[in-house]
């Protein structure tokens, strides 16, 4: 009997392999009775300096609770710098997706298609959201909730893990441990193929424990709870008098106590009993000698600073003047579109290295190369000159792709022949004479035209038949009649017989400085033209066209 043997193991490109048994469970769930659960410290409260120091140390030596839950409390307490990191999640997670394919071949853009259909979810951008919380703590890890079926293998969930639950091998620093291992009470394990998206987002170079935001902003942070506390204080106690007590040498203990007592309540409630030996004495003075912003600005400054290490500049987040005059608002652009496309390529690097891979091996087989997702803002691209260069381009003979040039513009595809745009039939003008440019028939050729119209001058005045010039030689793509040579003969020496007529409005102009005082004196001019050439000339030319017509077949 031949035994069945099984199915080569999938191995992910890192070299770990794919098990179902662990695809198949939530490995990283909270439990209570577990180093998985739900309730946190809170280190920010009372936070000292030295406290501080002594928390980042023992996130460096590999005890990084603390460090994770003052992170979460900073992003709770502190309203900027929330603001800021929620605007640099937001911008990455939403930058437009792609897909790109391994090669040109139909299994790798089969691959491609099966990733961009899965991609297409509505929950995907407050999945990418929750990834990203590695920026403010340098690392965040996503598990993969698989739903197997009998025909595909997909995600039914990315899942934000607390990063409370996972520490760094004590010695390398770089590969990240679940806490406890699958039950939470154990030792530190690896963590399997395929069921964790580990995004690490350093700020700086280094170990990821210390190349998160929080760690960089943890000492602002405190500095300027210290700001805001004194603040606070100030504001409580600002032109409250300050009101002292007296009594006597021998007063008893019990009466000292009532009369500590009462300057208490005259602070709150204005009224106060005590014994009529002691004295009570009022100082009309503000509290306190400091000016009234310097807690102001020692938060505005630390704000400032918190803007700078977060988004790499102040302009969309506070309202300062700033030394650059108009170019410092994209002088600031430029470095938020920088930190975004790093963001970007960034994310996209942790999804093509421990999500793509699994998913296409579990449902299409392994391959020797995968697609790839990216995550990028296009360049901006001047849509008008691409067209204009295209169209010169295709006069020039140059084959270009209709449909990519549209898909670049921005423009839907028609949905039909009915619906589809098309080039605006050009409209010819009407009543245009047989020759002309735009009408029907072919351009006249004037010289010849000129000379067919003497010829037949010369007829109509006794000339004999054989000095007519024969038109037919002349232009033989048309057949031309009688009147069609009179009318291009009329139109041949056009110019002798307009110049005399001209010439004293040639003077004219030539006596003017300006439009204004050319039409005011035209009407002085007119009187002069000379208009018998081509008055004579115009009598002729109907002369011969009535003979012509006369002449021509079917006319009596």
């Amino acid at each position: 009997m031949v035994m069945a043997s099984k199915p080569p193991a999938l191995v992910l490109p890192d070299g770990r392999p794919l098990t179902r048994e662990n695809l198949g469970v939530e490995i990283a769930r909270p439990t209570r009775a577990s180093v998985r659960t739900i309730q946190s410290g809170h280190p920010a409260q009372g936070l000292t300096p030295q406290r501080l120091a002594g928390l980042l140390r023992a996130a460096e030596d590999g005890d990084a609770v603390a460090y994770y839950e003052l992170a979460e409390e900073m992003e709770e307490k502190d309203l900027h710098y929330l603001a800021l990191l929620r605007t640099r999640k937001l911008a990455a997670a939403q930058l437009p997706m792609e897909v790109e394919a391994a090669d040109s071949s139909e299994q790798a853009k089969g691959d491609a298609q099966f990733l961009k259909d899965w991609l297409d979810r509505d929950v995907l951008q407050a999945e990418l959201f929750d990834i990203l919380d590695a920026i403010g703590k340098g690392v965040s890890a996503t598990e993969i909730l698989w739903n197997l079926t009998s025909k595909t293998w997909l995600p039914k969930a990315l899942k934000w893990r607390d990063p409370r639950w996972f520490e760094f091998d004590r010695e390398t620093g770089d590969e990240l441990l679940l806490r406890g291992g699958p039950e939470g009470v154990g030792p530190a394990t690896p963590l399997p193929a395929g069921k964790f998206i580990v995004h690490f987002h350093p700020s700086k170079s280094g170990l990821p424990i210390r190349s998160g935001l929080a760690r960089i902003a943890a000492w602002g942070y405190m500095f300027k709870n210290f700001a805001i506390k004194d603040w606070v204080t100030f504001l409580e106690r600002y032109g409250h008098p300050i009101r002292i007590g007296k009594y006597g040498p021998n007063e008893s203990e019990e009466n000292k106590a009532i009369l500590y007592r009462a300057l208490w309540e005259l602070g709150t409630d204005a009224a106060a009993a005590f014994p009529e030996t002691m004295n009570v004495e009022f100082v009309d003075r503000k509290a306190g000698t400091a000016p009234n912003d310097l807690w102001k600005s020692h938060a505005e400054y630390i704000d400032l600073q918190l803007s700078k290490a977060v988004l790499g500049q102040t302009s969309t987040t506070d309202a300062t003047a700033g030394g650059l005059g108009s170019g410092q608002a994209d002088s600031h652009g430029r470095v938020a579109d920088t930190i975004e496309r790093h963001d970007g390529k960034v994310l996209a690097s942790t999804l093509n290295r421990d999500f793509v891979p699994a998913l296409i091996m579990l449902n299409r087989g392994p391959r020797e190369k995968y697609p790839r997702i990216k995550i990028e803002r296009p360049d901006a691209e001047d849509i008008k000159v691409t067209v204009e260069t295209a169209e010169k381009l295709v006069s020039m003979g140059v084959k270009i792709d209709g449909e990519e040039l549209r898909e670049r513009a921005g423009l839907p595809a028609a949905r039909s022949d009915e619906t589809a745009l098309k080039p605006a039939s050009q409209s010819m003008p009407e009543n245009l004479p047989v020759g002309a440019s735009g009408g029907q028939g072919a351009p006249v050729d004037a010289p010849k035209a000129a000379k067919a119209f003497l010829g037949l001058l010369k007829a109509g005045n006794g000339a004999s038949q054989s000095d007519i010039p024969a038109l037919q030689s002349q232009e033989p793509e048309r057949e031309a009649d009688a009147l069609s040579r009179t009318t291009d003969e009329a139109l041949g020496d056009w110019e002798e017989l307009i110049r005399p007529a001209v010439g004293s409005i040639e003077s004219l102009i030539g006596e003017c400085d300006t439009i204004g005082e050319l039409q005011s004196r035209l009407v002085e001019v007119m009187a002069d033209m000379d208009v018998s050439a081509f008055t004579e000339e115009l009598a002729r030319g109907l002369f011969a066209a009535r003979v012509a017509g006369l002449a021509a077949p079917g006319q009596g």
